[in-house]
């Protein structure tokens, strides 16, 4: 299994900081990435997480799919 997760369904306001400190109650988070928009610089709604290790980042899937964060579900 691969250690890096696809986050979608992102509120609009969250960053890459909230993501790193979402996903670091599961481990240590090597790089988290809200993907924006180039031309308008607002969120797309998704971003990727890359965890240290396959374990984490299954702990990870686990605990945050489907939690509440800004207002949405995320998946």
């Amino acid at each position: 299994m691969s250690s890096k997760l696809y986050v979608g369904n992102l509120s609009y306001s969250v960053r890459d900081d909230d993501l790193q400190q979402k996903f670091g109650e599961f481990g240590s988070v090597q790089s988290a990435k809200v993907m924006m928009d180039r031309d308008s610089g607002r969120s797309k709604g998704f971003g990727f997480v890359e965890m240290s290790s396959p374990a984490e980042a299954e702990a990870a899937i686990r605990g945050m799919n489907g939690q509440n964060v800004d207002g949405r579900d995320i998946v």
